[in-house]
């Protein structure tokens, strides 16, 4: 019997489970003679309960029950839409057996090391008892231990050892999204190791990056490196054109000493970074704008007295969210680098860099919304309130099922994006696959940034009042889904990306969404059951193939106002069009056809719909302006 079939009928008859956000080794209850199992009570004949005061608060005096908590199972076991996608396009047993052990190690294992993470955040030390200033950032055993994992699993190097060829990529962001509401967000700096590698791959491997590469794509702990992204400045973070003030000087031996001040650099314990900067002429001059940006490459490293060399922490960042990581204010004082890129081609060197983190960061959106789901689901056949158990409150299972609904959407979006990732890495790739790629990057970002705020939060809601407590694990998932539709360009910074991406390839990359989008609905068009949704999603796409007729005549503010609206209908009718893809698969449940049909009862096209109220014409901006920036009558 292989691993997989072995746990799969484990999971059947009992599962493994893991108690929420547990530290590692069994939670122990206090007993006394007051005291009660969770979820039960005492037989009031219980002698026991005869002691001074009320019989049932005596001794323990916090009453006879205790509410049984969500536990955490295998999330691979638990996922049937996973395992579906997989068993449709990547039938291997040798990834199932590595996703199946995965699974029941995160449960078993690694979430407590998660949760020590979120408890024991890093921590700067300046200074030695002795007063020699050393920048020490003191991490947690348990996220050390992260980087030691996700070096023996591969989380990295799979994506560049391509075991499956072009559906690699697919199989490495399935395994981080088991892994990354687990990982104590070491899966930030996985994102930015993962997406420097790319970047070397893209330049090429040669001096002085050949033994960084090598490092960033091992499987050995002892040599695996991360990768920091030290990009944000003072003046601005997706404004790097204008925001960018840190200098390279030349040195002699063709390298260069970096100088300047990053705001805003997340996993500051990292082994590496890619930086850009301004080269300066002999006079000290720098070119302005993006075409004065080059990319660097720097190692981190300490002196034989202990000290950063060319580096100094000025503080950690005191952040809303993700606290297990370190994020710090860097100065750069002389840090020794090497140029990667072209001199003024810094900004196009990253292309490949923001394409593999903004899919990192998609997956963590799905992944929080499928955990939360998860758990909540748990939660609900634990949970009595008014008689009976939540499974049995109709409301609060269509409450829980909306979620399911929008998680299978953004689960589904994020898996073709990769798939198409992993068809261009390896030579496969159509004009229109590289097309949809770059189109589907940014939208897939943030919507599902959005996707997961919201998700996570009426998940949140789902655990009643301890869905507020800090001690139970589960506000720290909210707090950390906030980041998504932040970090890598917030919502309207990717908006105006795809209207860029648009105009670039002179709407090239929407007749490729077009052409893919009618043949996942062309597929379906057998199945009677899906009727309503194929009907619902070919008058989107008609609907959106009107509005970006119109718009084309129209000045560019049109569009730029119409932005985000835009890209939310490409996501929702995109998704609903996968839904009914998957859905239409001989493999497919009743309730992939469900959830397609109820994800495209949704408007699929806002920005039609908004069109028709006049959201976009000239008068609206001073409008939004002057309700924004309303002052009080004056007497």
């Amino acid at each position: 019997m292989s691993v997989c079939s072995a746990l799969l009928s484990r999971h059947v008859a009992a599962g493994r489970p893991r108690v929420l956000c547990g530290v590692p080794g069994p939670l122990r209850h206090i007993t006394s003679a007051g005291a009660a199992a969770p979820g039960t009570t005492r037989p009031a004949e219980d002698p026991l309960w005869e002691a001074e005061g009320h019989p049932l608060f005596s001794r323990a005096r916090t009453g006879p029950f205790f509410q049984d908590r969500p536990l955490l199972k295998n999330p691979f076991l638990e996922d049937a839409l996973l395992r579906g996608y997989l068993r449709r396009h990547l039938p291997q047993e040798a990834a199932f057996s590595d996703l199946c052990a995965f699974g029941e190690r995160v449960a078993s294992e690694v979430d407590g090391w998660g949760r020590e993470c979120e408890v024991t955040p890093p921590r700067l030390v300046h200074f030695d008892p002795w007063g020699h200033r050393v920048d020490h950032i003191v991490t947690s055993p348990a996220w050390r231990r992260m980087k030691d994992l996700s070096a023996q699993e591969g989380l990295v190097a799979i994506g560049y050892e391509r075991p499956f060829g072009e559906w690699s990529r697919v199989y490495q962001m399935s395994k981080l999204y088991i892994y990354s509401p687990s990982s104590g967000l070491y899966t930030c700096p996985l994102a930015m190791t993962d997406g420097a590698a790319k970047v070397i791959q893209s330049l090429g491997v040669s001096w002085p990056v050949d033994e960084a590469y090598s490092r960033l794509t091992t499987r050995h702990p002892e040599r695996f490196w991360t990768s920091g992204q030290w990009m944000t400045e003072r003046r601005g973070g997706s404004d790097v054109a204008s925001g960018t003030e840190t200098v390279a000087v030349p040195q002699g031996d063709g390298s260069y000493k970096l100088h300047g001040f990053k705001w805003f650099t997340s996993a500051t314990d990292a082994d590496m970074t890619l930086t850009l900067a301004r080269v300066q002429d002999r006079e000290g001059a720098t070119t302005p704008g993006s075409r004065g940006l080059s990319l660097f490459y720097a190692e981190v490293s300490r002196d034989q007295e202990g000290q950063l060399k060319g580096i100094e922490v000025q503080r950690l960042k005191d952040k809303l969210g993700t606290r297990q990581m370190p994020t710090a204010e860097l100065l750069l004082d002389g840090l020794q680098a090497h140029r990667l890129s072209d001199e003024g081609r810094g900004v196009a060197s990253i292309a490949n860099m923001l394409t593999v983190t903004r899919i990192h960061n998609s997956v963590s959106a799905a992944a929080a919304m499928r955990r939360v789901v998860q758990l909540a689901r748990d939660y609900a056949t634990r949970r009595t309130a008014f008689g009976k158990p939540l499974k049995d409150h109709p409301l609060h299972m269509q409450t829980l099922a909306r979620m399911e609904v929008e998680t299978r959407g953004a689960f589904l979006l994020v898996m073709d994006v990769c798939r198409l990732l992993g068809r261009e890495e390896t030579g496969m790739a159509t004009q229109l696959d590289t097309h949809l790629l770059r189109l589907l990057t940014p939208v897939l970002k943030l919507y599902t940034g959005k996707q997961a705020v919201a998700v996570v939060s009426e998940g949140l809601e789902s655990f009643g009042g301890q869905g507020y407590i800090e001690d139970t694990g589960l506000p720290g998932l909210l707090r950390d889904a906030q980041v998504l539709s932040i970090w890598e360009g917030t919502t309207n910074v990717l908006s105006l990306d795809v209207l860029r991406c648009v105009a670039r390839s002179s709407g090239v990359v929407l007749e490729a969404y077009f052409t893919h989008t009618k043949s996942l609905l062309a597929g379906a068009s057998s199945v009677p059951s899906l009727a309503p949704a194929v009907k619902a999603v070919d008058g989107a796409l008609s609907g959106l193939g009107e509005f970006v007729q119109v718009a084309a005549a129209k000045p560019p503010s049109y569009l730029q106002l119409a932005a985000r609206d835009l890209a939310y209908s490409l996501a929702r009718i995109y998704m609903g069009a996968l839904l009914i893809d998957h859905a239409s698969w001989e493999g497919a449940s009743p309730s992939d056809t469900y959830a397609a049909l109820r994800w495209c009862e949704q408007d699929l096209c806002p920005v039609v719909t908004k069109k028709a109220r006049d959201w976009y014409s000239p008068n609206t901006p001073p409008l939004d302006a002057a309700l924004v920036y309303d002052q009080p009558i004056q007497d």
